[in-house]
């Protein structure tokens, strides 16, 4: 059994991913931690979890957690992943990634650390249904070339830290291979006032912050007298920590080196 460590094991999505763990065939939930000044420090991670008590404590010392274990699931926020990151590459355990928000730097940083030190799976999204979302958009945009305005319109409940969301920022980069483009000089992220007319080949993306939205997201295809729109809703987050369960099984007798949940999937091809 591989045995897994969850960081910010006490969190919502933290304690759907313990549970989806303890479903997942040939793994095993052995740790989870939290910031040491947390309340739910010392508390059993199976009753947090809905999984009844299972005798794990929630740590306060990501290093204690991680001697517990052989991959680390970590969904928290960039400048904590990079620093997990770090210490998990000294130890040589493996990683999942599915914290949004890392900058390039953070990507570029997280790519040399795999390359040498350990495999780690990074995605801005580990639902199966996003992933073939984003294969899907990029061939439709591939088809629909540029006689259609491409937009994509996310939304997510109201403590979400950043904006746009990765899987969004995902969608666009998709989109925007399918068509020829850098999504660096053609992204819009905002409109307001006198705009003027919306140019050929800029690809919007647009945020909503609201209540206790899990996570929506919609690409709008436009052309001429009709509209395409692909969308992926999700009602909870256990498709997220499924997925990371998924890539913690698959990863962690991978070499060295930096994959996404496309390798995961066998997609890559797709």
């Amino acid at each position: 059994m591989t045995k897994v460590i969850v960081a910010g094991a006490a969190g919502r999505m933290g304690r759907r991913i313990c549970a989806m763990v303890q479903q997942q065939p040939g793994l095993e939930l052995a740790a989870g931690f939290e910031r040491p000044d947390s309340p739910e420090v010392g508390q059993d991670l199976g009753e947090l979890a809905g999984l009844g008590k299972l005798g794990i404590k929630v740590l306060g010392d990501a290093e204690a957690a991680l001697e517990q274990g052989e991959v680390v699931i970590d969904f928290t926020f960039h400048e904590a992943t990079m620093k997990l990151a770090r210490l998990a590459a000294g130890k040589g355990k493996a990683m999942v990634i599915g914290t949004t928000g890392l900058t390039t730097e953070n990507l570029e940083d997280l790519r040399n650390l795999a390359a040498d030190a350990f495999p780690c799976v990074q995605a801005p999204n580990m639902a199966v249904g996003v992933n073939v979302l984003f294969k899907v958009a990029r061939k439709m945009a591939a088809v629909l070339g540029d006689n259609y305005d491409i937009e994509i319109v996310e939304a997510h409940h109201r403590m979400k830290k950043d904006a746009p969301s990765g899987t969004a920022l995902k969608l666009g980069e998709m989109v925007a291979q399918g068509v020829g483009r850098d999504l660096d000089k053609v992204g819009v992220y905002a409109r307001h006032g006198i705009i003027g007319e919306r140019s050929d080949q800029e690809i919007g993306i647009q945020t909503i912050r609201a209540g206790d939205i899990v996570g929506e997201h919609t690409v709008y295809f436009a052309g001429a007298g009709e509209r395409l729109e692909l969308t992926h809703r999700a009602h909870n987050r256990d498709n997220f920590a499924r997925g990371a369960a998924l890539a913690a099984a698959w990863v962690v007798d991978k070499p060295k080196g930096l994959y996404t949940m496309f390798d995961v999937l066998g997609l890559e091809d797709f």
